[in-house]
């Protein structure tokens, strides 16, 4: 290709002596003696005659000089940038001409400048700092004294946020940093530009890192406390933390906590305990205490934290007395454990203290705050894991007493029942079966609140289908029949319109928010025959049978009986009744029915009837 423009082309210098110019090598793709050549010259003015003198040959890299014909040495590398160096002598205006050609072609770049207007200070150099706990100052050297700078500092928090100081004294090698954080950590660097005719700044110095004195701790510690009846008096734990309020302002050497009776003059007691230590036990008796903590650095006290404990009632002296409070159930989310609470205008603020390893002792009591506006918080701790049942309390805080409001158990997220319940009894009938089990434990171990029972019933051959039953499918894709019971409390179930003389396999599963346990183990039954049936049948069947085999055996008997030849009055049914007896005589009344002919047999048996 044929080259292009010189890309960057420009010239400065840093001391005043020499004039430095810089401009980006293009490729071209032709290399050897075909290879870009570059050829600086100078333009100048002599009694009003314009001579153009060439300055470099880049291929040989020799500068001339031809109004001496002298050749002065000036070498140049390039490696994507190309420069080349000269003494500036007694000349401020220049007028140069960078030209690159191949065998292809040939451009041209100029740069027209005063050599006053195109100072690149050098980079100040050996700095160091003077700190307070708020401010910092810094000094360094330049080497040029003759060229006026101004300089910047560059200051980098301890959260990578940079700021930018710019000095506005002539020449001064120092500037002062102020409002810095006291015992913090900052990274600074200088970099210088000319006072006059600015062109841009130098390199940056080499980077210094310093730490601010220490000052007085500002904020207060988060301080809390847990309370344990016990035999004359109380164990109160104090916890305390700092809060991101609060800025120790150098290394925290100790916490000093004041233990003062309210209720008569006694003299304040003070315990004082290494940093490494976040809470402490103490006993005290029945009677009101005021309790501050604060935290020491080595140059001054924070401010202190206060809590008072309330005297303790009749009640609460005992060391068997609990605080009845209904533990209501909160519910897990993606974000934490949610809980919300009635909140009561006496009280301008609201403390949550939970375990975070409640099955473990020390648990890691843990608290935090809540503004008087707030009936509600999502509660979350690196620490929480599913299937653990977390305890919360909510208290309520006015002039640094508090209160116990609420208590609250629930999980990060439930799993199913570790157990299933154990079926004690199981009673048949042909068509039922009723199945008793043990109350089911439910207890801080389980991993879920037991919501409720599944009871699966299944024939062994053929698919389930009894009424008021759910289809439930099984991995395998069998079937089973699903009634579901949801009173965590019941204990017994009848399952109904089962066929009789038929086996089945029988299941009861608890299930939580998590669900169930997999179905694994099967209880069999065999429902017994219907025995009423059996009744009917042999009345259906047996007794007509046995009675048509009596009547054929007796048949001439039956026949006299109920189809005689000649009906004797005697053996009427119809004269068998009360009012047709007359002594021991069976009497029929003619007026009492309707014959359809009347015979006479003779005079004599007439007379007699």
């Amino acid at each position: 290709e044929p080259p292009d423009t010189p890309k960057d082309f420009s010239c400065q210098t840093q001391d005043m002596k020499r004039v430095t110019c810089t401009w980006r090598e293009e490729e071209t793709y032709l290399y050897g003696k075909n290879s870009p050549r570059y050829t600086l010259s100078m333009l100048i003015v002599y009694y009003g005659h314009h001579l153009s003198l060439p300055l470099l040959h880049l291929l040989p890299l020799t500068f001339f000089d031809r109004s001496s014909q002298k050749t002065a040495l000036c070498k140049a590398t390039c490696s994507k940038q190309c420069s080349c160096s000269w003494d500036i002598g007694q000349q401020w205006i220049w007028n140069v001409t960078v030209t690159v050609e191949n065998p292809l072609g040939k451009k041209t770049a100029t740069d027209v400048f005063d050599v006053n207007h195109r100072i690149y200070p050098t980079a100040p150099f050996q700095v160091w700092e003077d700190c307070t706990d708020t401010e910092m100052t810094l000094h360094w050297n330049y080497e040029n004294n003759k060229i006026e700078v101004l300089c910047q500092t560059e200051v980098v928090q301890p959260d990578g946020k940079v700021e930018l100081h710019n000095s506005s004294v002539v020449d001064s090698r120092r500037i002062a940093v102020p409002g810095l954080q006291p015992h913090t950590e900052y990274t600074a660097r200088v970099r210088c530009g000319a006072a006059k005719h600015f062109w841009r700044w130098s390199e940056w110095s080499q980077p210094l890192t310093t730490r601010t004195k220490e000052g007085t701790p500002s904020g207060k510690l988060d301080i809390w406390r847990e309370i344990t009846p016990v035999l004359g008096g109380r164990n109160v734990t104090l916890f305390w933390k700092q809060t991101p309020s609060f800025q120790a302002n150098g290394k925290i050497i100790s916490y000093d906590v004041t233990l003062e009776k309210i209720e008569d003059d006694s003299q304040p007691e003070s315990i004082s305990f290494s940093s490494v230590y976040n809470s402490t036990r103490i006993f005290i008796d029945n009677h009101s205490y005021r309790i501050s903590i604060v935290a020491k650095n080595n140059v001054n006290f924070s401010l202190p934290s206060v809590l008072i404990i309330s005297r303790a009632t009749d009640n609460s002296r005992s060391v068997f007395s609990t605080e009845e409070l209904k533990e209501g159930q909160v519910n897990g989310t993606d974000d934490g454990i949610f809980i919300s609470w009635e909140p009561r205008s006496v009280y301008d603020s609201y403390i949550i203290d939970w375990c975070n390893f409640p099955r473990l002792q020390p648990c890691d009591l843990q608290w935090k705050r809540f503004g008087r506006n707030t009936s509600s918080a999502v509660i979350s701790s690196a620490a929480f894991v599913p299937g653990v049942r977390y305890k919360f309390r909510i208290y309520g805080s006015v002039a640094n007493r508090a209160s116990l409001l609420e208590k609250k158990i629930g999980y990060l997220r439930e799993l199913p029942p570790c157990l299933d319940p154990i079926v004690r009894k199981v009673d048949l009938t042909y068509n039922s079966v009723t199945l008793s089990w043990d109350s089911y434990l439910t207890n801080e171990s389980e991993p879920g609140f037991v919501r409720g029972y599944h009871v699966y019933v299944s024939p062994i051959q053929g698919n389930c289908n009894l009424k008021g039953s759910k289809k439930h499918i099984l991995s395998d894709e069998s079937e089973l029949c699903k009634y579901t019971i949801e009173n965590p409390e019941e204990k017994r179930y009848t399952v109904k319109h089962l066929m009789p003389n038929t086996k089945y396999k029988i299941v009861v599963k608890a299930f939580t928010g998590g669900g169930e346990t997999p179905i694994v183990n099967f209880r069999y039954i065999d429902t017994p025959y219907n025995l009423n049936m059996l009744y009917f049948v042999f009345l259906l069947v047996i007794v007509p049978t046995l009675v048509a085999a009596i009547c054929h055996w007796k048949m001439k008997w039956v026949k006299e009986c109920c189809c005689p030849v000649i009906p004797s009055p005697n053996k009427s049914k119809v004269l068998s009744f009360k009012e047709f007896k007359i002594d021991s005589e069976k009497v029929l009344k003619i007026n009492d029915c309707l014959p359809d002919m009347l015979a006479m047999d003779s005079d004599a048996e007439a007379h007699k009837l």
